[in-house]
């Protein structure tokens, strides 16, 4: 692999030492012949994100005719022809065209390094990234950043650079005690390394670890091509490492979710169960009182018909003055059927009070084997909650969001470029 290679700018419509100025950046950037003499086949870019060059060159052009700052004595004035307007970001992958083409796994890894750095790229600016290109017709896979200050009347591009933003800082706060103006000078050149070492150390994280660069490249330290291939490997290791870690965590959540959703559906079917239970006892007490009902008054009927069986019943009808009557044989005939019949209703009473009996034992019997089950998903899913926490935790800084520098609006006098 190699290392990573990113690196910013800012340019107003005045032209720098080397000629370069916004007309200059965007005629370059859309491959006008006169701004792409360096490219011996010049070819279209590729939008990547956002809109086209020509769109961010009429998004720039329209908000500086208007874009003014505010001078002494309250009035304004429109904003000076050195003031960067245009703030640009670059980004290399270090595998070649040439490679890229011809191996298509390359491929796959410069397109993935490349959603990285877009997706860094819009964490940094947010909405003010307008645009991000890729040209393929140079040695190495690079994209171009386009970000335009338009939510600040003044249009002041120097506010995305985070090297100026921390030495105007330090000049602005003045020197320090027993500090003169040559120590204040250093102090913020040094805030300037500093705050531009952690917005490439932000990328590192962010993009090049887990696309398996080094933070920096063999030449800056004078490493040997033995001490450089090991690193190289180390970095391609550390790559493998974080995405192992990133596949654990994915395949742990997802792990987690499997036993939340069956966990809610236990405990759904739990609820079901303990409605229809709760529903069931209340029919099969409804169903014992009708039984018991239904057994007193068979009870109270045969008890009637015992009046009139068997010698007893004989005895009583002759008192009665019954025994030779039509009528009492009719009573008596008819006195069987019912006695019969309420002897069947008490029966089939019975029955149904024990079968209801049955049906609340058996539901809330399922209901608690519900509730039994719906505990112990709960307790199997914090038990791998608590297994994958220390995972996410000594994970490489890639898995969590890389940090966003915080800038401030710049100074408008003309600073330090970064090279």
């Amino acid at each position: 692999m190699g290392y990573q290679f990113i690196h910013l700018d800012s340019f107003s419509r005045k032209p720098d030492a080397q000629g370069r100025g916004t007309d200059f950046i965007f005629a370059e950037a859309s491959r006008k012949p006169n701004a792409s003499v360096h490219v011996s086949n010049p070819s279209p870019p590729v939008l990547v994100h956002g809109v086209g060059v020509e769109t961010v060159q009429e998004l720039h052009d329209s908000a500086v005719a208007s874009a003014t700052v505010e001078v002494k004595g309250g009035k304004s004035r429109k904003i000076r022809q050195d003031q960067k307007t245009v703030h640009t970001v670059v980004a290399s992958h270090p595998y070649t065209m040439d490679e890229i083409r011809a191996d298509p796994t390359k491929r796959r890894e410069a397109e993935e390094w490349e959603r990285r750095t877009v997706a860094w790229l819009r964490d940094q600016y947010g909405d003010d990234l307008k645009s991000v290109i890729r040209h393929e017709d140079e040695s190495h896979w690079h994209i171009h950043a386009y970000i335009l200050p338009l939510s600040d009347p003044a249009l002041k591009a120097a506010r995305y650079h985070p090297g100026m933003t921390a030495k105007r800082a330090v000049m602005d706060a003045g020197p320090i005690a027993g500090e003169d103006q040559k120590a204040l000078g250093k102090r913020a050149d040094a805030q300037y390394k500093t705050a531009m070492r952690q917005w490439q150390d932000s990328y590192h994280e962010a993009v090049a670890i887990p696309s398996g660069l080094t933070r920096l490249g063999p030449q800056r330290r004078r490493l040997s091509r033995d001490e450089w291939q090991r690193e190289q490997v180390q970095a391609k290791a550390l790559q493998k490492t974080v995405q192992r870690a990133r596949k654990v965590k994915a395949d742990g959540e997802a792990y987690i979710g499997r036993t939340k959703a069956d966990a809610a559906k236990i405990a759904a079917n739990a609820a079901t169960m303990r409605e229809t239970a709760q529903k069931s006892t209340v029919a099969a007490l409804a169903l014992q009182d009708r039984a018991r009902n239904d057994q007193v008054h068979a009870r109270a009927a045969l008890a009637d018909a015992a009046r009139y069986s068997g010698w007893a019943g004989r005895l009583r009808a002759v008192w009665d003055g019954l025994r030779k009557s039509k009528l009492a044989e009719r009573i008596r005939s008819e006195l069987k059927g019912e006695i019969d019949r309420w002897r069947d209703v008490a029966q089939t009473a019975e029955r149904k009070l024990l079968e209801a009996e049955r049906q609340r034992y058996e539901t809330e019997q399922k209901a608690r084997a519900a509730q039994d089950a719906a505990f112990r998903a709960g307790v199997e899913r914090d038990r791998l909650r608590s297994m994958l926490s220390p995972v996410a935790a000594q994970s490489t800084p890639e898995l969590s969001p890389a940090p966003r520098l915080a800038l401030k609006p710049n100074f408008t006098k003309k600073g330090k470029r970064d090279a």
